[in-house]
């Protein structure tokens, strides 16, 4: 991560995200404000946190290891998003991997000074809540999916889950197909038979493979067999 020392680009994110609806005297909490690139690991398993993230722009995934030592997908988190949460609340070593899937930029704030100054916050402790519920809710559809769906509902769960709002930005609509090996540990299945997955649904028109990249076609048709499940 890298720090970025212009304050006004610290006070443009405030205020695009509204802390000073949480925070009171928002002048003195000390924020800092990293850029982060794509394919950078914020987090690791197991590893000690001292402060908590705030996702304020960009996109990331998080994962949780397996014995095999691969890793399989929980979730895509998106702005306005809180990590460290559960750590912060349970004082545990981080529990998931988290790994930013296209150049990003975090907020942090030391836990030292949550503990002193924020802990009998209501409304910082009621975003805290939801932030909590939410991974509650999506770890529960991400077990469900991943012991009960089949691979071709998974892979177009994921691909939905992996476009971007942002017109100039193809991540998703065009997937490198060099990443299939990758995507197949984390939906918990084989190369190979995410390469039949994909052979498949590039022969019922739903998707294109050119060169080195997938490009969806037939965006409602991967949402019939996603079931309106989204990795996210």
């Amino acid at each position: 991560m890298k720090l970025i020392e212009d304050p006004q680009i610290l006070e443009q994110y405030i205020r695009l995200h509204r802390f000073e609806q949480i925070f009171t005297n928002i002048e003195n909490v000390p924020f800092k404000i990293f850029e982060v690139a794509e394919g950078e690991n914020l987090m690791s398993e197991g590893e000690e946190l001292t402060s908590l993230y705030y996702l304020v722009a960009g996109r990331v995934k998080v994962t949780s290891s397996l014995h095999t030592g691969k890793f399989l997908l929980l979730r895509f988190n998106h702005p306005l998003t809180v990590l460290g949460d559960l750590e912060l609340i349970r004082q545990v070593p981080v529990q998931s991997q988290v790994t930013a899937v296209i150049d990003s930029i975090i907020m942090t704030l030391p836990f030292d000074y949550i503990k002193q100054y924020e802990m009998q916050n209501p409304l910082f402790l009621q975003q805290l809540l939801q932030h909590i519920s939410y991974k509650l809710q999506t770890n529960t559809v991400a077990t469900r999916v991943n012991l009960l769906e089949s691979v071709e509902s998974r892979f177009a769960s994921f691909l939905l889950s992996t476009v971007s709002s942002d017109p100039d930005n193809n991540f998703g609509q065009e997937l490198q197909t060099m990443r299939i090996a990758e995507i197949a540990d984390l939906l918990g299945t084989s190369h190979r038979h995410l390469n039949r997955v994909v052979k498949k649904l590039v022969e019922e028109g739903v998707i294109k493979r050119e060169k080195r990249h997938l490009i969806i076609l037939d965006e409602r048709r991967l949402s019939d067999l996603s079931q309106g499940i989204r990795f996210e």
